[in-house]
């Protein structure tokens, strides 16, 4: 291929929130074949056209005319571009995980040929395209990097849930490893990202642009998290002091709470990472990541404190958590931070039931081993806490999540400011 956007068939690796709205949208234009490992997975877009995260509608499935999928990686040997989509976790020490990057890696380089583009979207510490993946590729294909075989990188901007932000209307970051293959990632991009792009003069650039994104966020939400803390051992409002402060042009719009997520509770470490190895000791940044890490637990001792002072005995208590997904409105489950409020609270021995109408119950007890309670039962609980402000609960009123509590006594603790200030025993 000769960086042509008329001839470029796109191979999208990785099927998840990220690579689905990206193979749909480049299927109803260009050839598209959508690669994943989970054949159940592709079974369900294939034969049901339905997709579990609910980030694309049946219809926007239906509409990607020029979509296949597969779960056989030698499927993808007509493609000329491969775009990888792959996770990028950390591993329990809080270390860079690229297992699945490379694993994808792997997998297109046995079908990779002279002329053919790899794009990458996964979110990397700055170096991770150019020095780790592009030695597997070479490897594995015997080409020869910028001679026979050009990559880019586009960091995905995907926001779970956000029906209002999505691929087609956030600026897409673009990148390539030569000037020609550069404006052919862009010109690629630009067929379907309606918002237009951004050209970065080099991968790196790129790399950094996105991992320093979530790291901003992170260290916004660790001051205003802090700040609650501060406040609640003041007896002040936290919410009616950020309105207030609200109130000037410039004052930026975070609020407190837990940090999950694919994204912000995870990017910064990545970053983290790389600026130790160069020398470099990030004091902020892991600051923040600490703070953000030790939320859950602020979130239950407040918790255990009020319900002692009331004459609540935490053993044995029944406490409804509310919301176990990272985020509203999705079933997203990935690095929630709800987990270490019911871990904190079940080892001070209460009994814990999780409520959540979004998330997907096996998914929960896989990877959390949580059970979830489909209907609570009214008049049962001692205290609740919305974790989540999806919208059920929000439709509910303080009436209705109060009506989960047991007649004489219960506390409601609000993390989302889902109700009134005087609605709730305790807010962050």
């Amino acid at each position: 291929m000769k960086f042509s956007v008329e001839n470029a068939k796109v191979a999208v690796i990785g099927l998840g929130y990220v690579g689905l709205p990206l193979a749909v949208a480049f299927g109803r234009v260009l050839p598209v074949i959508g690669y994943d490992i989970d054949e159940e997975r592709v079974r369900e877009l294939a034969e049901q056209g339905t997709d579990r995260t609910l980030e694309v509608s049946d219809e926007d499935l239906a509409a990607a005319k020029h979509l296949s999928y597969t779960a056989n990686p030698a499927d993808m040997v007509d493609a000329n571009v491969y775009v990888v989509t792959a996770p990028t976790p950390i591993d329990p020490h809080k270390n860079p995980d690229l297992t699945a990057v490379l694993s994808a890696t792997s997998a297109l380089a046995e079908t990779l040929r002279s002329g053919d583009v790899v794009i990458y979207e996964s979110t990397v510490y700055p170096g991770v395209t150019e020095d780790e993946c592009v030695p597997v590729l070479e490897e594995i294909s015997g080409l020869r990097f910028n001679e026979d075989f050009f990559v880019g990188y586009s960091p995905e901007r995907i926001n779970p849930g956000d029906k209002v932000h999505r691929l087609e209307t956030i600026v897409k970051v673009t990148s390539g490893s030569t000037p020609e293959c550069a404006r052919f990632v862009d010109d690629l991009y630009r067929l379907v990202v309606t918002a237009g792009t951004h050209l970065a003069p080099s991968i790196k650039v790129a790399e950094a642009a996105k991992v320093i994104e979530n790291t901003q966020r992170d260290v916004n939400i660790a001051l205003i998290n802090e700040l609650a803390v501060l406040f609640n051992t003041m007896d002040i409002d936290t919410q009616a002091v950020l309105e207030a402060a609200g109130s000037k042009w410039n004052f930026l719009n975070f609020r407190p709470g837990l940090v999950g997520g694919h994204c912000i509770g995870v990017d910064p470490y990545y970053l983290t990472y790389k600026a130790e190895e160069v020398g470099h000791h990030p004091e902020v940044i892991l600051a923040g990541r600490r703070i953000n890490d030790s939320m859950g637990t602020y979130v239950a001792s407040q918790l255990i404190k009020k319900m002692s002072r009331g004459g609540i005995s935490v053993a044995g208590a029944k406490i409804l958590l509310m919301g176990l997904t990272f985020k509203e409105n999705t079933p997203d489950l990935r690095n929630t931070r709800v987990v270490d409020i019911v871990s904190e609270l079940v080892d001070y021995g209460a009994d814990v039931d999780v409520h959540d109408p979004w998330a997907d119950a096996a998914e929960a007890e896989r990877e959390y081993g949580i059970t979830l309670v489909e209907d609570p039962v009214p008049g049962s609980y001692d205290a609740m806490i919305v974790a989540v402000a999806h919208r059920e609960f929000v439709e509910m009123g303080a009436e209705g999540i109060r009506a989960f509590g047991k007649a004489n006594s219960n506390l409601l603790y609000d993390l989302k400011y889902v109700v009134a200030a005087d609605e709730a025993d305790l807010r962050l």
